[in-house]
Formats: structure tokens, sequence, C-alpha cells
């Protein structure tokens, strides 16, 4: 699998910090939609929405999104960032993504995941209780629904299906089912017993903060009789791609650190960073994904040294930065930055090889 550079969103609404106004939800949708299409232009390999049901974000439903987002761009996979498929139905999960492989000829995605934030459960009658039972039976449906059809199931959470027909079908008959993880051991391990590609997310702390993770996940993966080389990891973390260091780090940090204070308010109290915390999680072993694109080179190639990593999914535009600096950083990553970490890492494999 060749190294895949991309970026995702949730869609945040956040006050204009000038004005004290935030954007409408209809300009958030629209600057979402043309983060996808300039992600697309400059060459980026993935886009990807994130799920979150609250007023401050327009990310509820993911899969119209990308649809959307389909109809404008051409080349750029689209993906889940996440999925919460807990409070999902999944076979309502089946027939959106396969809709949008649909009209993307092929691009869907989905990364599947338990959710940090649980907003949702009781929007759609689950108890938190059931956190991980839930997320084991719909994973399980899901990949069910994917290998066959049509499909004959029971299970405890929902339903049972009988001889059902689950249509559409994927453009090419599947469609790639990533599991999203903040590194639990547990996560590791039932993903790797599955033989599915490890979404791996990265808040805050060092680039070394997955390394058990992702041994215990290969592990589990030979175990059962994978080829866990062969099995694609991903990081998930914030950045920003300035002209230069210092000029990535002020414009990232007063909108991250305003997401960090403001932003968790239903996974418990925010928390302040200062600027000298920032600056200490943007620095060379440090897992945020923000500076000049030189910077960004280096450490997507050290993130793939580590993990044996073939993706990156970089969060930018965090909590209200103006979407022209946005898609600035968007055009650097596109133009700058990937092209040389796959050259890098095609030249670094075939060495190998």
């Amino acid at each position: 699998m060749a190294f895949e550079i991309g970026i995702m969103t949730f869609g945040e609404i956040t006050e204009d910090a000038a004005t004290g106004t935030p954007p409408s939800p209809r300009q958030r949708v629209r600057e979402t939609i043309e983060q996808a299409r300039v992600a697309d232009q400059v060459g980026l390999d993935v886009f990807g929405v994130g799920e979150h049901h609250r007023s401050d974000f327009v990310g509820s439903a993911p899969a119209v999104l990308l649809a959307a987002a389909a109809e404008k761009t051409e080349n750029i996979k689209l993906t889940s960032s996440v999925t919460v498929l807990s409070s999902e139905d999944p076979v309502r999960v089946w027939e959106q993504f396969a809709t949008i492989d649909l009209l993307s000829a092929g691009r869907a995605e989905i990364i599947a995941g338990r959710g940090s934030y649980t907003e949702s459960f009781p929007l759609f009658g689950y108890d938190l209780t059931d956190y991980a039972d839930l997320f084991r039976e719909k994973l399980d449906l899901l990949l069910k629904i994917r290998d066959r059809n049509p499909l004959t199931w029971q299970g405890r959470f929902r339903p049972p299906l009988h001889d059902a027909d689950i249509a559409p079908r994927a453009d090419a008959g599947t469609i790639p089912v990533w599991v999203g993880s903040g590194g639990s051991p547990a996560s590791a391990v039932s993903t790797g017993r599955l033989g599915l590609p490890l979404a791996l997310a990265l808040l805050l702390g060092p680039m070394t903060f997955h390394e058990q993770t992702v041994e215990l996940y290969r592990a589990a993966a030979a175990q059962w009789g994978h080829d866990a080389d062969a099995l694609p990891v991903s990081i998930n973390a914030h950045g920003y791609v300035g002209r230069t260091s210092r000029s990535a780090r002020d414009t990232m940090y007063p909108y991250f650190a305003r997401g960090m204070s403001e932003n968790n308010h239903q996974r418990g109290a925010g928390f302040p960073l200062s600027r000298a915390a920032f600056d200490a999680q943007s620095s060379p072993a440090a897992g945020l994904l923000v500076g000049s694109p030189q910077e960004l080179i280096d450490k997507l190639l050290t993130y793939h040294e580590l993990y044996g990593l073939n993706r990156a999914l970089i969060q930018m535009g965090f909590c209200g930065m103006p979407q022209k600096e946005h898609l600035e950083a968007i055009e650097r990553l596109g133009t700058e930055v990937a092209p040389v970490v796959r050259r890098e890492v095609a030249a670094q494999e075939g060495e190998a090889a």
C-alpha cells in the first residue's frame, strides 16, 4: 500500500474570535465541501468527515456531506472519520456508504469507532453500559453485510435479519472498513484478530504513544493467520502546515488552544493549553503535525518508521480557523509535503525489497 496523506474535519461551528459571531451551518457545510474539492485538486489521497451530534458541529450526517463531496471531486478517497457504529444501524451505514461508493466510482471508506463523544447514545436510545458490546456486535454485522447478500443474522441489540436483501452493493463489491482506536490494548487485539486496518487517534502526547498498541495489533493479526505486515495503519492527528515553523504555530495555536478548553464539554471539562505546552507538543518528538512543510515531511517519515505507517489524516482548521488559512494549509500539504513523503517512503521500501 502506498503512503497516503489526507485531511479530516468534524465541521465545528465556532464563534469568530474577532466578531463573536459563529458561521451559519450553511456556511460551514459549504466550507467543508470546498475543503474536499481543494484537497482533491492538490493531489491529497483521503478526505474524512467525523460524526458528532451537537449544535456546535455540522457533522451529524457524514454520509450526506461525503456524498456532496463525491460530486465535487474526482480522485480523492472519501471516508468517515469516524462513524460511531455503536449507536448506528449497520444496515443503514452500509446502504449510505455503498451509495457514496457508487457516486464516487469506488472511493468510499468507513472508519468505524466506539465514539469518544457519547451524545449519540441517549439520542438514539442506547445504554452506555453496553458501550463495548454494542460495538462488537454491530461491527460483526457490518462486516457480514459487506461480505454476503442476502444475509441471515441474529444478535442482541437489533432485530434479526432473515434472508435480507441489503442494497445497493458497492461499486467493486466491497468497501474498506477501518477500526478507529484511541489506543486501548483490547481494541488493538480485537482489530488485529479481525484482520482490519487500524486508524489510531493521537490528540496530544509523544509520537511513540501508540508503539505498544501497534505491537499488540500486529501480534494478534499474525496469531489469527493474517499477514500482519500488510495490514494498513493510520495516524489521525491535529496539525497545520505553514510557510515556516513559527508562522504555522502562530496560526494554529489560538484556535487549537480554544478548542481544547471549550470543545470537550461533553467529555468532561476542557483544559487550558499554554503556548509553551503547545510548542512542546509541536516538537520533533511530539505528536502534533504542525510546522513548516519540511517539518511535516520529517515527522511523517518518522511516523512511518515507528509504526510501519501507511496513512496520515490531519485535522486542520480546528475550532474556528478562517477558511483562507485552512485552504492554504491544505494546498501546502498536497503540493509541498505529500509528494516528498510518498517518494521517500517508496524509495525506502524499494531499498528494503
